[in-house]
């Protein structure tokens, strides 16, 4: 990568589970580079989701490397999450055809409820033996079989389904980006909504936030945000280990049953 730019540049790794994205920096530039990005790049720039895509070069080897503005910037802290620009840039995402039209043409297709849901059961029943009885993850799978028909059939829209805190870029000018669109799927927008609800938007808050996004909260939206955050909580308690994490996790899980129960018997 050094002889394609010149000497005059240096080049360190960004970091990151790929080890593919590197800082470029020279005397009057500094770029961010990232090797066999997602052609879905070029469309996420032009719609301002991204830092601006300056170059996209092709080597001998068949690898791609795209160069993205290098701004100076923060991830955003948790709480700012809140924030009214952090709902409406999500609320353009959701709602951009342009950007549903480039990864269908990449292949993807909508993430299926039913799959989704017969393959967390499979691994659930191969985690514990038949002789093992988890009632807390036995409820939470009862609630989504029950609850499987209120989340097939709706609009399917780009999901970025990784809103982690640390993939929202904040710049010194007041711009705001959404970055690392390596796991971006097409599906249920209450994917996104949920994983984000969940660890950041206070119940408190969520109408206001969805107002924000273009959106208001009804009794469907809220048991398809509350279907996939049982979802993700049940996959995460899969992966834990340790006593203490499995019982923080089923916690969590216990909470997510009872707002939804709530909501149900409020209808």
């Amino acid at each position: 990568m050094q002889y394609m730019l010149g000497d005059e540049w240096t080049i360190e790794s960004a970091g990151g589970a790929t080890g593919e994205a590197y800082f470029a920096q020279s005397k009057n530039k500094r770029l961010f580079l990232k090797r066999n990005s997602s052609p879905f790049l070029a469309v996420l720039s032009a719609q301002g989701i991204v830092p601006k895509l300056v170059w996209t070069k092709r080597l001998e080897n068949g690898d791609v490397i795209t160069a993205q503005e290098w701004l100076d910037g923060s991830e955003l802290n948790p709480e700012v999450l809140q924030h009214p620009k952090v709902a409406e840039l999500l609320g353009r995402i959701h709602h951009s055809t342009e950007l549903l039209d480039m990864l269908t043409r990449m292949g993807k297709k909508a993430m299926s409820p039913q799959l989704l849901f017969r393959e967390l059961k499979q691994m659930m029943s191969a985690q514990f033996s038949s002789n093992t009885k988890h009632f807390t993850i036995e409820r939470a799978l009862q609630f989504m079989e029950k609850h499987i028909s209120e989340v097939v059939g709706i609009k399917p829209v780009v999901c970025h389904c990784d809103l982690n805190h640390n993939n929202w870029l904040f710049t010194h000018k007041g711009e705001l980006f959404l970055i690392d669109w390596d796991n971006a799927e097409i599906g249920d927008p209450a994917i996104d909504l949920g994983m984000l609800f969940q660890r950041y938007i206070p119940e408190s808050e969520w109408d206001t936030w969805l107002s924000h996004y273009g959106a208001t909260e009804d009794q469907n939206l809220a048991i398809r945000m509350h279907w996939y955050m049982l979802y993700e909580a049940i996959i995460d308690y899969h992966r834990l280990q340790t006593v203490e994490d499995l019982y923080l996790k089923e916690q969590e899980i216990k909470a997510i049953l009872t707002r939804v129960m709530r909501i149900i018997e409020e209808r």
